[in-house]
């Protein structure tokens, strides 16, 4: 069994436990008002592991499924099957916890705002995928293909507008910083990927 497909079932598990427990829900989500007078940082990683609904981590898990097994393979190609599952898991991990600094600092005074879900460490994995396979087509709105280098700039430019001027309780700021925290992850683990991203964005081309 591949470790994505673990990391699927716990959070479906977590989260399904979740949805009938509010309680339970409160103690793991991401909660920076809570967090910072109760000092409760573990929230920064569970709350990756819960979701608002079942449509919203259906879509989290489809996605993390997708495109986790094939970064996951990417880590044990170089690393073998137990170092580099060890650095999978870790990465989408810290990814999880570096997607939610951000919004911890940005309203550690708000007590109205929390959130839930993968999306961070989701955005983190996706992004490797895109250094590793920048041409490659990805679905926009999951029906237009777009070349993922495209779709990555747009999905950064998205997350920042909607940071900054959508008040529809999603953290965006999470999606951004996720994505980042997985660029910076995959360079310090392999540099070497960097180069190989500059590669196949120059000779993979698709129009030339």
């Amino acid at each position: 069994m591949s470790i994505t497909l673990i990391i699927v079932i716990i959070s479906s598990i977590v989260s399904i436990a979740c949805f009938n427990n509010p309680g339970l829900l409160n103690k793991l989500k991401h909660h920076p008002y809570v967090e910072g007078r109760n000092h409760e940082y573990y929230r920064w990683l569970t709350s990756g592991f819960v979701h608002g609904d079942i449509v919203h981590l259906m879509v989290n898990m489809f996605v993390l499924y997708q495109f986790g097994q094939a970064i996951e393979y990417y880590f044990k190609s170089f690393l073998g099957n137990t170092g580099g599952g060890i650095v999978y898991t870790l990465t989408y991990l810290l990814i999880i916890v570096m997607a939610d600094i951000r919004t911890y600092y940005k309203h550690i005074n708000n007590p109205y705002f929390a959130s839930v879900g993968a999306s961070g460490g989701v955005s983190g994995i996706l992004f490797i995928y895109i250094l590793l396979y920048p041409w490659s087509m990805l679905g926009l709105y999951a029906i237009i293909p777009v070349p993922a280098i495209i779709f990555g700039a747009l999905y950064l430019w998205y997350s920042t507008w909607a940071a900054n001027n959508q008040r529809d309780n999603v953290d965006h700021d999470a999606h951004f910083y996720g994505a980042l925290a997985g660029i910076l992850i995959a360079i310090v683990t392999r540099p070497a990927i960097i180069m190989e991203f500059l590669h196949h964005l120059i000779n993979d081309f698709p129009w030339k």
